[in-house]
């Protein structure tokens, strides 16, 4: 009888050593996932950062270009204005001049 208790301890401390083992792998496990979590979290997060630079740097170079053609039109217009002024500033004196005395 003492033999058979003797071999059901054995028995159970065996199955406890594989548990703990279990565990300890299980742990390890555990670790090794959140390490590649994390390594491909930063890896996204690097990823995600580059693309949205590239697009910011598209979208500014666009607005440059837009803005310049913008102010490339005004130019021209304001440049437009001033020759019309310069050319005709005497007959707009003298017509203002004109409604002002009609009175």
């Amino acid at each position: 009888m003492d033999s058979v208790i003797g071999r059901l301890t054995e028995i159970e401390d065996a199955a406890s050593a594989i548990v703990a083992h279990a565990q300890e792998q299980k742990a390890e496990l555990d670790r090794e996932y959140e390490d590649r979590k994390k390594a491909f979290d930063r890896q996204l997060e690097e990823e995600t950062e580059k693309k949205l630079q590239a697009i910011r740097d598209e979208l500014e170079e666009e607005k440059k270009r837009l803005l310049g053609g913008q102010m490339e039109g005004s130019q021209g217009s304001i440049a437009l204005l001033k020759q019309e002024y310069e050319a005709n500033h005497t007959r707009y004196a003298k017509e203002i001049l004109a409604r002002m005395t009609e009175v």
